[in-house]
């Protein structure tokens, strides 16, 4: 009697700890559509960037964006900052940008009562909420390298201080890949701090017919916020509660050791096109990624479609193309494709069924 007793209590609360978790992923989902819909109403088309992008920022990562100019990259993120209520700062990174340009600096200040110098800590753009590092590629590796502690650590040290960073905080970086000319290519201890690396592509013709229309013309959108920064980080919390099984898990990790010639089991093709692989963070990027897609689309389930779709922006700036494959105009995105189509999923069908309901 007792242990049953004990039992309908734990069972109750499971059972109100589980709606709790449904309730919250019905928001997600919701709270999904409305950003779509308010961001369509600036930037038309590029589904797949904003989806990956608001992926990325619901697993509290941060997102390298690839583009020719002009494809409206630095629109996209402050509009996501302005409809998700969040403080915005834009550095243009440029040759001659200095680490503390971006941190901030002690500033000696006099006390006008006192008379007493003191030193003062003065903030730099990095202290907001969303960090927009455009054309990041152009400053020198001792000022890109002021992001890492930045972007890892969510504090910056300046002298024997640490200062923290504001909540939440993301760094959207963007790189033109045509002009090569006095850029500075980032290391790869920096690229992999990104989540995903997306590609922005050209509009097709009715998009950009319709951006033609849109932009040049005297109506202004008006956005309405979706969500605040104390929702972001609670929709943050429930991404890392979705469950995912294990042959997910096993497919995420052969995937990722897929990718290293030097692995004993690795495809001839990677070993012929690779010289460098992905490490265990770009795992832990596939698994939190699916987990995110799998709300976004209302599911509570991982599956390895999850996996699949978000591979690309994993992976491909942590495969590093041998000649071999810059001749063949083989790049990581093509090696990516390989690897999809040769690594097996085990219980694939079956158990993405179940997961699915």
């Amino acid at each position: 009697m007792n242990a049953a007793a004990n039992d309908e209590p734990a069972t109750a609360a499971d059972a109100t700890a589980r709606e709790r978790e449904m309730a919250a992923i019905r928001g997600l989902a919701s709270a999904y559509s409305r950003l779509r819909v308010e961001i369509g109403k600036v930037i038309i088309g590029q589904n797949d960037v904003v989806d990956q992008l608001l992926i990325a920022m619901f697993c509290r990562s941060h997102c390298l964006l690839m583009g020719v100019p002009g494809l409206a990259k630095t629109l996209l993120v402050s509009t996501v900052a302005k409809v998700l209520q969040l403080s915005f700062r834009r550095i243009q990174f440029t040759p001659d940008l200095m680490p503390s340009d971006i941190t901030g600096t002690d500033v000696l200040q006099e006390d006008p009562e006192s008379g007493r110098r003191l030193f003062q800590f003065m903030q730099g753009p990095i202290f907001t909420n969303v960090l927009l590092a455009d054309e990041i590629n152009r400053t020198p590796p001792k000022t890109q390298a002021a992001l890492l502690e930045a972007m890892q650590e969510r504090h910056v040290t300046v002298g024997s201080n640490t200062y923290r960073l504001p909540v939440p905080f993301f760094v959207l970086a963007t790189q033109n890949p045509i002009e090569q000319e006095g850029t500075y290519p980032l290391p790869e201890a920096q690229l992999d701090r990104f989540m995903f690396n997306i590609v922005v592509k050209y509009p097709n013709a009715a998009e950009e017919l319709r951006i033609l229309k849109q932009t040049t013309g005297g109506d202004e959108p008006q956005l309405t916020v979706t969500l605040t920064g104390r929702q972001i980080l609670a929709l943050q919390e429930v991404v890392r509660k979705v469950p995912v099984a294990e042959h997910v898990f096993v497919y995420a990790r052969d995937l990722v050791r897929a990718t290293r010639p030097k692995e004993p089991d690795a495809p001839k093709f990677v070993k012929e096109y690779l010289s460098w692989g992905a490490g265990p963070r770009a795992g832990q990027n596939l698994i939190l990624g699916a987990k995110a897609r799998a709300l976004l689309e209302g599911r509570f389930h991982v599956t390895t479609e999850d996996i699949k779709a978000v591979a690309h922006p994993v992976l491909r700036h942590r495969l590093v193309t041998t000649f071999a494959a810059q001749s063949e105009g083989i790049n990581a995105d093509s090696v990516v494709d390989m690897l999809i189509e040769k690594i097996p999923v085990e219980l694939n069908q079956r158990a993405d069924r179940l997961a699915r309901g």
